[in-house]
Formats: structure tokens, sequence, C-alpha cells
């Protein structure tokens, strides 16, 4: 044989069929090549792979979908598939853990929305029990002629130890456990259910508009009102669902009952028919193997039955199954003290074991006595012994700092008029509308609108209501909430019939008719609103007219505060060496006086803090703080052709305002005949009252050294008519003329 040549440079040499002959160090750099890094040995690879599968069993059992998934599968398959006895004494095991688990979830918990996946377990836990008796039910008629173990040890052991040998007791006690379960426990928590279910869904509008008012009192922030209506929601759904999770327990009951008529009649046919038993045999063997998985399956529905009246009938109570029973039945020692000498009476009679009497009525009569003890030393200061006499409640005082609250906004309504606060016309929700109201004034004007209380009051007419300022009546109006308020934009009489009406926030004639007529009155060009549209129409004009007083001080530092901070420097520099906080709210109070958005705030502060280094009187840094806002001012007062329609002063009437300024500084103000004013008003009305027929809005233009006092003139008798300034108009801005005074 020849020897095998091994070349110095582990080549391999070419064998007789021209192939190539491997090297022994080829072989071996194989070898080592097909080792795997992690496994050298056949134990390091079983290891590996037994760590890949546990690393998977992990991963599955950690995935709760996966599991529940599994678990209905495997529902499903124990209906299909034959069970063997040893899988089915775990199963029934299971099911009786489950059973108690849920009872006792339901004892701990503090409130019924805590368990609100009760239902869905209930479905879960009727299925195993169903899944349970079917399996049972197979094990039973194919073997139940073997003996009384047929069906597994659980199932005899129920049979054998609470039957007692006599399958007579088994029955009866049976029959007993379904009555129980069926006709009180089951029967009694489906009516309560079915009332819960009704009332909360009967209840909810109001609950509704409780949160609703709450928000809009500013009692509650969003936040707080969307988590309750959550609440809301899911308590509706919780008591719905179990409405009709009572069925199931119902269903399972009366289940039980056939199961075990069937497997009785069905087995004594089988062992007698076809296995060849005899009766008596037949019937005491499967009358065992069926009494006892009846009382095994419905032990567990009897808990889950008592787990479901508990949840349903524990309602509003909230704490702990135990906080809500044994404290409110020892809550009064009287009612404790009346029971222990009820028990002393007992125990006296002739012939009654005085014993458990006597030691029921000293226990009773002992937390009695504790409980009036505590109650005594834990209550406050009652009233006078004379108020007692009297028998006069005493009247808890209202803390003054309560009493001297105001509303800022308040709307009052007559009770005709509180279901707009629930539902309003096809859904238009008065409390939503004052909502959408606030970001509108946020956005528009930059004011954060105070939050409107609302509120019914039993001295108005049934479809009237009240807006209140500070406490202080700005605006009423009489509405009619079924109806819808028509008015003609062209001012002409209104050819629908209805009723003749005057429009409250504008005082326009108007009239409110069907709402039926809707569609007819848009075709004729008419503008229709509802009820709850009148009044926010009405409660915006309200607040546009009194902005100035509702910023508050509050108000104007939390704006400032609210401000990037890229804008704090400023503020840090202006406050308070220049201005004082108060002194920006004078400002801002002046803006919003005359309807100018405050929006812009970093504008206006650069503009105060110009003004404040020549002047500290607000009114003079209130006209600079215009000039800087020239843009935005002549923005809004342009109209639909991008033009400023202005009405200016004839060089006479300037001159006349100019001379008439008396004082210099701080100290300047307007000092004009009367004749000359009321000649000035007189002009004034007789221009813009020929604008308006022409439909023309314009504004007042003045120079800027007697704006403030033309304004302050004109505001009286035209609060609407804006007065600006020559300053005030922008450099491209487009202007026209129309009239001259």
């Amino acid at each position: 044989m020849a020897d095998t040549i091994i070349e110095p440079d582990n080549e391999a040499a070419p064998d007789s069929d021209g192939g190539q002959v491997q090297t022994t160090a080829q072989i071996l750099e194989d070898l080592e090549a097909f080792e795997t890094p992690q496994a050298s040995s056949t134990e390091e690879l079983m290891s590996t792979f037994g760590g890949a599968i546990s690393t998977k069993l992990r991963a599955a059992f950690a995935r709760g979908d996966i599991m529940l998934a599994a678990g209905v599968v495997a529902i499903l398959v124990i209906l299909i598939l034959p069970m063997p006895k040893w899988l089915l004494d775990i199963s029934l095991a299971f099911s009786l853990m489950f059973s108690v688990l849920v009872l006792m979830t339901v004892i701990f918990m503090d409130k019924p929305l805590d368990f609100n996946s009760f239902p869905t377990i209930l479905l879960i836990a009727t299925m195993i029990r169903l899944a349970l008796n079917l399996a049972s039910t197979r094990l039973i008629l194919s073997d139940g002629h073997q003996g009384t173990d047929a069906a597994g040890q659980v199932i005899e052991a129920f049979g054998g130890f609470i039957m007692g040998g006599n399958f007579v007791i088994g029955i009866i006690v049976f029959g007993i456990l379904v009555i129980v379960n069926f006709i009180v426990i089951t029967k009694g928590s489906t009516r309560i259910a079915e009332v819960a279910a009704r009332f909360t869904l009967d209840a909810m509008p109001g609950k509704q508009m409780a949160i609703d008012a709450d928000l809009s009192s500013g009692l509650i922030n969003e936040s707080q009102a969307r988590n309750r209506r959550t609440e809301l929601e899911d308590e509706s759904s919780f008591f719905g669902a179990m409405d009709g999770a009572a069925k199931f327990v119902r269903g399972d009951a009366i289940a039980g009952i056939l199961i075990v008529a069937i497997n009785i009649i069905g087995g004594i046919i089988i062992g007698v028919v076809q296995k060849d038993m005899a009766f008596p045999a037949a019937l005491d063997t499967f009358t065992r193997l069926t009494v006892g998985d009846g009382l095994v399956t419905q032990i567990p529905a009897l808990i889950v039955s008592t787990a479901a009246g508990m949840l349903v009938t524990k309602g509003g109570v909230s704490g702990s199954m135990d906080k809500a029973i044994f404290g409110q039945l020892s809550r009064k020692p009287k009612s404790l003290g009346m029971v222990s000498f009820l028990l002393l009476a007992i125990a006296i009679l002739p012939g009654i074991p005085a014993l458990p009497f006597l030691l029921l009525a000293a226990a009773i009569g002992a937390i009695a006595f504790f409980n009036h003890r505590k109650e005594t030393i834990s209550k406050p200061d009652g009233p006078s012994d004379s108020e007692l006499e009297a028998g006069k409640p005493v009247a808890q005082e209202e803390p003054l700092s309560q009493v001297l609250k105001i509303d800022f906004i308040r709307l009052e309504l007559g009770y005709g008029l509180l279901a707009l606060i629930n539902d309003g016309p096809e859904g238009q929700r008065l409390t939503d509308q004052i909502k959408a109201l606030r970001r509108q004034m946020a956005v528009e004007m930059g004011f954060v609108m105070p939050a409107v209380r609302i509120q019914d009051n039993m001295q108005l007419p049934a479809n009237n209501y009240v807006l209140r300022v500070k406490e202080i009546e700005a605006g009423a109006g009489d509405l009619r909430p079924n109806m819808l308020l028509v008015m003609d934009p062209r001012g002409e009489e209104i050819s629908l019939s209805g009723e003749a009406t005057n429009e409250p926030t504008f005082g326009l004639p108007a009239m409110w008719i069907d709402s039926q007529a809707r569609e007819e009155a848009m075709f004729r060009g008419y503008t229709v609103v509802d009820a709850p549209t009148v009044i926010t129409t009405h409660l915006t004009e309200i607040i546009k007219d009194n902005m100035s007083e509702l910023l508050s001080f509050s108000e104007t530092q939390k704006l400032l505060d609210d401000l990037d901070e890229d804008h704090q420097k400023l503020i840090s520099d202006m406050v308070p060496s220049q201005i004082t906080v108060g002194g920006i709210q004078r400002t801002l109070q002046n803006l919003l006086e005359e309807r100018v958005s405050i929006r812009d705030l970093p504008t206006i502060l650069e503009g105060i803090s110009e003004a404040c280094t020549q002047t500290r009187n607000i009114s003079q840094i209130t006209e600079h703080v215009r000039m800087r806002l020239a843009r935005q001012i002549s923005d809004s007062n342009t109209d639909t052709d991008g033009v400023i329609n202005l009405i200016t002063l004839s060089p006479e009437w300037e001159q006349e305002f100019a001379e008439s300024v008396v004082g210099s500084g701080d100290e300047r103000q307007l000092s004009m005949a009367p004749t000359k004013l009321q000649d000035f008003i007189l002009a004034v009305k007789q221009v813009f009252e020929r604008q308006a027929l022409t439909g023309e809005l314009p504004v007042l233009l003045t120079s800027p050294n007697i704006r403030p006092f033309v304004r302050s003139i004109v505001e009286r008798f035209r609060p609407s008519t804006v007065v600006i300034s020559q300053n005030e108009v922008h450099s491209r801005a487009k202007i026209k003329t129309v009239e001259q005074i």
C-alpha cells in the first residue's frame, strides 16, 4: 500500500482520476469550519437548542393576546375532540380556581368600573364550563359502565364526598344548588342589571348637561371634562354589557339542568341496552357520575353568579366590599344595641340554648358600645340646647370669601330654555357654541374670554334670558327654543307667517317661524338662526363691548407669562423700571375698548417700551402703540375690495379741536364750547347716516394729536364707529375718501 504524501504547502495532490485528494490538514480545516462557534459538543448543541425554544416560549407567554387566542382555541378543541381523564381533572380544577379568582376580584375592587372586563370574563367562564360539561359527558356515556372513576378523580371525589355514598342525597343537593343559582341569584342579578342599564342610559343626558355646565362655568377644565365624559361612556357601556352578560349565567344554569337529565337518561339506556348492566347498577353508577359532574360544574357557576350579583348590586357605593357592607351595617350604634337586646331576650326564653345567643349578644353589644363612644369623641361641637329643643336645623354659614366672589360673565336662563344646554335644535348645544366663541375671541382679539357661568333663574319668564357682566345686567332677550329667528338683511318686511319680534342683540325687526319653514326662508334670502345662536351672538357683542373691563390684572400677568422665552427679556427690561403690569393692563384695555386686537402682544410691548422713554401718560402710550399696529388696524378696516373708506374732518374742525385742547403733557384735555360740540355731533350723525343708506361702513380719519378727543365724543353716540389717525394708515394701504365732515 502506498503511503500518502503530505505536501509541505498543504496543497491537494492529484489522484489517479485527475481529481484532487484532500490532505489531512484540509480535512481538519473542514471539520473546524463545520463546527458552530456556539456549540462544540452534543451537550452544548442541545443546550443552545433548548435555550432558543425556552426563549420563544417566554416570548409567547409574554404576549397576552396570543395566550388568550390559544385558550379560546383550546376550548373549541374540547368541544370537538375527546379529553383524557387526567386532563379533565386539571381543567375542572382550573375552572374552580378561575371562578374563585373572579369572586375575590369583585370583593376587593373599589367600584364596578374597575372590573369593566367582567362581561367578557363571564362569557369565557361560561364557555369553559360548557366545554368541560361536554367533555365529561363524552367520558360518562362512553366509559361510565367501568365504574365511578370513568370521568376522572375530581368528579368521583365530588360525587362521593358531597353525596355521602347516596346518589339521592346528591340529586337533592344538586337540585338545591340549581334552584339557588337559577331562581335566586341569577334572576335577581339579571333584573338589577336590566334596571341599572336602563337608568344609566336615561341619566346620561342629565349627566352630560352637568359636565358641560361645570365646564362652561369654569369649575372644571377641558381635561377633567373629557375624563368625566369618558367615565360616563364607560359606565353606560359596562351596564349595557352586564345586561346582556347576565343572560350567559341564566343560560348556563338551564344548560346544567338539561345536561344532567340527558346524562342520566342516556347513561341508563347505554348501560342497560348496550353494556348489559343491571338497571339498579346502571342507575346508581350513571347517577353518581352525572351528579358529581353537575356539582363540580355548578359550584363554579354559583360562584361566578354570586360575583355577578355582587358586582351589579354594588351600584354607586365606593370602596371595597367590606367597607361597603360592614362600614354601613355598623354605622348606627342604636341598631346594634337593639340587636344585642333582642338576642339577650331570646337567650332567656325557656327551651332555647342560651350560650350561642349570649355570645352573639355580648359581641354585638361591645361593637355598639365602642362605635357609640367613637362617635361621641369625634363629633364636632353641636348646636346649643335651645336649638335642639326647638328642633331647628343648624345652618352652616357660607364663608365670606365665597359671598364676595362675583361672576365676570353669567348667563341666566328661564326654565323653558334649559333644554338648550343639553341639546339645542339639530344638536347645536349652547355650551358647544360658547366654547367655540371663547376660541374665536382668542384668535380674533387675543383676548382670553372668562368662563361663562350658566344657571337657571326661576324668577325669569320661561323663555327669557339675561346676560350679566360682573353681576350687572348687560343684555336680555326672549326666545322660542323650538323655532327659528328670521331677519331680512335688506331691511324689508318679512313675508312669512310667524311671530313678529325684535332681534335682541341689535334690535332689528325679526320674526319667529316654524323650523319646517327653514328652506323657504333661506330661498327668499333671509338670515335664519336658531335660539342658541341668538344667545351666542348677543353674548359676543356684550363681551366685545366690555372686553376692557373683563381684562383683569391677573389675566394680563398670565398673558405676559405665556409669551415665549425670546420676549421675556423685553418684559424684564420694562417691568417695573419703565412701566408696571397695571400700566400694561390699562394700555391693553384702551386697545380693546376700541376693538383693536391684542394678539400681537410682542409688537404692543415694543411700542410701550418705545413710548415709555418719552412719556408715562397711558393715553399717549396707547396712541404710540396704535401707530405700531398700523398694518393690523388698516387691514381690519378694509372692505371686500381691499380699500379703506374714509370720512375726514374738514380743516375747520381740525383747527377747532386743536385749539380746544388745553394743558400740556399729561394734563391735556378737551375744552370745547357746548354749542360747538352739538354742531359736531349733528354733523357726524348726518354724514354716517348718509353712508349707511349706501351700505358703506367708513372710518373717521383725524390728525394724531386730536384722535383721542374725537373718539371720546363719537363713542358716546356711535360706539361702533372706528376713529383712526393718519399715523395708523399703513403706507401700502389703499384708501378712498368718501365724504368730509
